[in-house]
């Protein structure tokens, strides 16, 4: 993975973009018993499987696969509604909340690999405010590692992607927000083994705080001590 760090604690951004699911919300146990299921189902090996899902559309990830018969449109809309009705566990990232409304309206988004109607069932079911701009596997045709949706989002907020900072947790996102020209500051909390990168890392929220500037930018603060 890239390691083209750039300082994120020193500068201030015009606005904050969120991915979600292992972001801003903890979704992983809901999110592997389905495809779980239904890569049983398809026999495949779900040890090497499960890894390759993450931050990436359903489509993509059952599109690639290439298996025989399969209807990866049919399939991910199979996935999606399973996704829809299993949301026991899911829970807000530590601090996020407070974190999130804290920031001005306007200021900040969601970029999501998650179908709108999954993402609003998966924000709601954890208590996560809605941003003005959500976007989701619906708005792009080429989802993350792609930088689309990240320049999707800056756009819809009136800013430069390279003036925006992203959060992200895996690494198609990281090189997504890479891709779109942005900082990127990598969220920890629900991973189980380092990650190569060179980017700064946060555990979780509780540790840092936003402060607005005078002309409306966004700076990202350490809390003391």
């Amino acid at each position: 993975m890239s390691s083209s760090a750039r300082p994120v604690f020193d500068r201030s951004f015009s606005a904050f973009l969120f991915d979600m699911d292992g972001t801003i919300i903890n979704s992983i146990p809901a999110t592997e018993r389905v495809w779980t299921n239904w890569a049983l189902k398809h026999g495949l090996d779900v040890a090497t499987f499960l890894p390759t899902m993450h931050g990436v559309r359903g489509i993509d990830t059952i599109t690639r696969l290439g298996l025989p018969g399969v209807d990866p449109v049919a399939e991910a809309k199979e996935v999606e509604q399973q996704e829809m009705d299993d949301v026991e566990g899911i829970v807000p990232i530590s601090g996020a909340i407070d974190f999130l409304k804290s920031l001005p309206a306007g200021r900040w988004g969601i970029v999501t690999s998650a179908p709108v109607a999954l993402a609003r069932r998966r924000l709601a079911a954890t208590g996560i405010p809605l941003p003005e701009v959500i976007v989701t596997a619906d708005d792009v045709t080429k989802g993350k590692p792609a930088p689309d949706g990240y320049r999707l989002g800056a756009q819809r907020l009136g800013f430069d992607s390279a003036d925006c900072l992203v959060f992200e947790d895996v690494p198609a996102g990281i090189l997504a927000g890479e891709g779109a020209g942005a900082h990127v500051v990598v969220m920890t909390a629900t991973h189980h083994h380092p990650i190569e990168t060179g980017h700064p890392l946060l555990k979780n929220y509780d540790g840092v705080s936003v402060e607005q500037q005078a002309d409306g930018t966004l700076k990202l603060l350490r809390a003391a001590g």
